[in-house]
């Protein structure tokens, strides 16, 4: 035991025993007396001891245990970690901000990468509200069995047009349809844009100003969607035109190919129609200057990573219910030859009320034809390289004519005529179908009408002739499209295994969600 004592024995002990023995000679041995006097040798013996005792002190620091360090660093480590386990326990212990089954919706997977839209088509003839769904790659993405919600009521708002807070409340019923359509949670951040058309632009002084602010307020009050001031407007005709030929070149998937690739367009509303169809950067270039306040003809367009050249033209008042004036007025209050045989009475367009009543011999293909003509100005003088009518430049044709699609009231009244399916969504016609269509309408009496053309409501029945003669003009005589050429009559568009309106309100919505929030 002593030699393992005496083998363990390091320089700590040594240098403790050298300390104790120098302060045993300092101090004097047993007889008393002291070796050392000297002060200044005492000094040095102090200084000495000193550091022995600072070398013991850091040598016995060095090798402290774990334990020995732990005790000394206890403090410090308990002001450290106690808050910060206290803190995350109380963490852990609070109840989350919501439970799982109350997490809304729209901050659920499905619904980060959806955006809807909401679109009142405020027309002539009446208000259509339609609703759409897109993805991120502003793809249409179905709304239970449907990719669109689409609802109409009548009459429109310009039947409102000495009550503008009536006209507001009008559009309740639509606006409670498509609130139904999309999420609670996404209707704030969804936006809700009204496009009034002819039928308001025609309505004289302020009324049309006074029922735009009446629907401003009335969806600031009543929505849940997401509204702006400029987001309730008359929308000008080109831009009509415009997004109607998005709309239809959206659903077929032309965008982003060449012009060539494009169809046009002929929308025949009830105040007005619209014409649009791609043409070459070499026509653009040649388009004429329009007079102060037109519109330009040709518009720039950039969809899909492609550069369009649009032309665009919308003719006021050559809508299908607004030609219906303009054909009267012909006839200077007189009997008119457009009108079926047996009706003697009036038509009343906007504010004013036209005489309308047959002639002896009852309506006549031939005359009513003279007196389209004569309501299109198709023999104004044309100052530009070619015209359509009233002295509008044609766009000069070119690739993105030839394949033509004619919307709205064109595919109504082939259907109401018989000579297109109404069940059908598209269908292949020649202007001279309706040329067709008008010889048989006009050889009707109205008595016999009614059960001729069942389809057709009672007060468009006396008209029948003059719409059928109006569209065959329009197209043939108006637009110089041969009578021959085949064009398509359009009421919808497949799109991914469904059927979709072809209206200009899906080429807002295209813009709606695309536009910054």
């Amino acid at each position: 035991m002593e030699g393992a004592k005496s083998f363990w024995k390091g320089d700590e002990q040594e240098e403790l025993e050298s300390v104790q023995d120098t302060q045993s000679l300092k101090s004097g041995g047993g007889n008393g007396q002291i070796r050392f006097r000297s002060p200044s040798a005492a000094e040095l013996l102090d200084a000495q001891q000193q550091v022995q005792m600072e070398k013991v002190l850091k040598r016995n620091r060095q090798h402290d245990t774990f334990s020995d360090k732990f005790q000394r660093w206890r403090g410090a480590m308990l002001l450290f970690f106690v808050p910060l386990l206290l803190i995350s326990f109380v963490l852990f212990l609070m109840p989350s901000r919501s439970s799982p089954d109350s997490i809304p919706r729209k901050f659920a997977p499905e619904f980060k990468s959806k955006k809807y839209a909401v679109i009142f088509d405020a027309g002539s003839s009446g208000s259509r509200v339609h609703v759409f769904c897109f993805n991120k790659q502003l793809d249409l993405v179905p709304m239970g069995d449907e990719l669109e919600l689409f609802e109409q009521l009548s009459p429109g708002l310009s039947a409102y047009a000495k009550d503008s807070e009536a006209a507001a409340k009008s559009l309740s019923e639509l606006l409670e349809k498509a609130e139904a359509a999309v999420p609670e949670e996404l209707r704030s951040i969804t936006p809700v844009k009204v496009g009034a058309t002819a039928g308001l632009r025609q309505l004289e002084g302020d009324a049309s100003d006074k029922i735009l602010q009446a629907v401003r307020d009335y969806l600031k009050k009543k929505s849940s969607f997401k509204s702006k001031a400029d987001w309730v407007t008359v929308l000008d005709g080109n831009q009509e035109g415009a997004y109607q030929w998005v709309t239809i070149n959206y659903l077929l998937g032309n965008l982003g190919k060449e012009y060539s690739s494009t169809v046009g367009v002929v929308d025949l509303g009830g105040g007005s129609v619209q014409m649009a169809y791609a043409i070459s950067e070499s026509d653009a270039a040649k388009a004429p200057k329009v007079s102060g306040g037109e519109e330009s003809y040709v518009q720039q367009m950039y969809l899909k990573g492609r550069k369009y050249y649009l032309y665009i033209h919308s003719y006021l008042h050559y809508g299908l219910l607004a030609a219906r004036a303009e054909i009267l007025k012909t006839s200077q209050q007189s009997e008119n030859p457009c009108v079926l045989a047996g009706y003697d009475g009036s038509y009343k367009y906007g504010p004013t009320e036209y005489k309308a009543s047959a002639l002896p011999s009852g309506s006549s293909l031939s005359k009513c034809r003279e007196a389209a003509i004569k309501a299109l100005k198709v023999n104004e003088s044309c100052t530009h390289m070619k015209c359509t009518f009233g002295g509008v430049w044609n766009g000069g044709g070119g690739d993105g004519q030839k394949n033509l699609f004619v919307a709205s009231f064109f595919f109504d009244r082939a259907a109401e005529a018989g000579f297109v399916d109404p069940s059908l969504a598209v269908a292949t016609v020649r202007p001279s179908d309706f040329e067709e269509a008008a010889k048989q309408a006009c050889q009707t009496r109205l008595e016999d009408a009614k059960a001729s053309y069942p389809r057709v409501k009672p007060e468009n029945l006396p008209f029948l002739c003059m719409d059928l003669v109006y569209q065959v003009t329009l197209l043939v005589d108006g637009l110089g499209i041969d009578p021959w050429q085949k064009i398509t009559l359009v009421k919808k568009v497949k799109y991914q295994n469904s059927l979709v309106e072809a209206a200009w309100p899906l080429g807002s919505a295209i813009e709606a969600v695309s536009s910054p929030a």
